[in-house]
């Protein structure tokens, strides 16, 4: 118990913590630096406020289409037809037509790498058959990512009244993209590539500047403005920095690369304990055994701000008493972290083995102890 309250108070952090920095401004209408692997809030401003997504919204759009992949509803090599609808969308093209075969491969390099409408309306019909449905997938996959104040109507990011999300929920999406899709999220680390003989660049200038750079979006429009989700890593540390509305290509560079700096520079992410560490102990009444192992049923990961840890302090609480038989993962105690003596999180603590009922002596012995206690 000693070691485990020593160690949290040495490196633990919550993100409502985090959330302003005092001595950061970022040139943006909207803005939010996360860490990936905490999922904890180390920058924002406006974060929760609706914005137009623009072409961030393809992060959507792939994120439906690696999943119409992993089901198999859709294979890397599959030829898909280019209706009309797809060949004349208006905005950023791939260029694919009516007469040439395209495979979903390609599509997926035209939209993530060249930002391709037409790649997006292409994809989407062969997923769903129509664009519009395809937006319900999009809306039904945002609901379960928790993405509260985001709706979408189209898979490209073209203007809509209806069309809409926020910095927070775009974190969330690509957090989710490089978590469940590891195997396609390489794709946005691409610098270019070429389709009936037109090559484009990818719009993410700063996969050109940051080594560390390895992804993930831009995007544009005259009412969202000059947009950027950035994905780094640095010494195995992932952060992802969402830009909204700054005034041109280079600001919005400029002003990710600024927030990424920020994090990196600032915070350090630190992994506590692993699932199913025995942190403790417990004592258990009418049990085959008296004692009970009890830890996270998680990796437990807390990002750090340097030179604030002699804040937070971690106790833990047991649920007492506690009678035979427990499950393994049953839900034991709870560890509380504070800030300041306020309560910022609280993670489960848990059975990491099962337990039966000890014999019709043990049961009697322990129930005559608990009468006196």
């Amino acid at each position: 118990m000693k070691h485990l309250f020593l160690s949290l108070l040495l490196y633990c952090v919550v993100s409502s913590a985090l959330a302003q920095a005092d001595n950061l401004s970022i040139a943006a209408k909207a803005y939010l630096l996360s860490d990936f692997q905490t999922g904890q809030t180390l920058a924002s401003q406006n974060a929760h406020e609706q914005i137009e997504p623009a072409s961030l919204t393809k992060l959507m759009t792939a994120y439906v289409v690696f999943s119409a992949l992993k089901q198999h509803r859709l294979e890397l090599n599959q030829a898909v037809p280019v209706s009309q609808t797809a060949w004349k969308m208006i905005g950023s093209r791939m260029f694919i037509e009516p007469n040439k075969q395209v495979t979903v491969d390609e599509l997926i390099r035209g939209m993530i790498v060249q930002s391709g409408n037409d790649a997006c309306i292409a994809l989407a019909e062969a997923v769903a058959g129509s664009e519009a449905n395809f937006a319900g997938i999009m809306n039904k996959e945002a609901a379960r990512l928790s993405m509260k104040n985001t709706h979408f109507t189209n898979s490209t990011g073209l203007p809509d009244p209806n069309h809409y999300t926020t910095a927070y929920d775009l974190s969330l999406l690509a957090t989710a993209i490089i978590r469940d899709f590891p195997e396609f999220y390489p794709l946005y680390s691409q610098k270019e590539y070429t389709y009936n003989n037109i090559t484009q660049p990818n719009r993410n200038r700063l996969l050109w500047i940051d080594p560390h750079v390895d992804g993930m979006k831009t995007g544009w429009t005259k009412n969202a403005g000059f947009c950027l989700i950035t994905s780094a890593m640095r010494d195995k540390r992932r952060l992802i920095s969402v830009v909204i509305g700054a005034k041109s290509a280079n600001a919005r560079s400029a002003e990710s690369q600024r927030l990424l700096n920020y994090g990196f520079q600032s915070y350090d992410t630190l992994q506590l304990y692993k699932k199913n560490d025995s942190l403790t102990t417990i004592h258990l009444w009418k049990g085959a055994q008296n004692e009970l192992k009890a830890g996270f049923d998680r990796d437990v990961y807390f990002t750090l701000p340097k030179g604030q840890s002699d804040r937070l302090k971690a106790t833990m609480e047991y649920k007492q008493p506690l009678i035979a038989p427990v499950q393994r993962g049953q839900e034991v105690g709870t560890v509380k972290f504070t800030l300041d003596d306020k309560l910022i999180e609280t993670y489960p603590l848990v059975a990491l083995e099962e337990v039966g009922v000890a014999n019709i002596f043990g049961r009697t012995w322990d129930s005559v102890k608990l009468l006196l206690n």
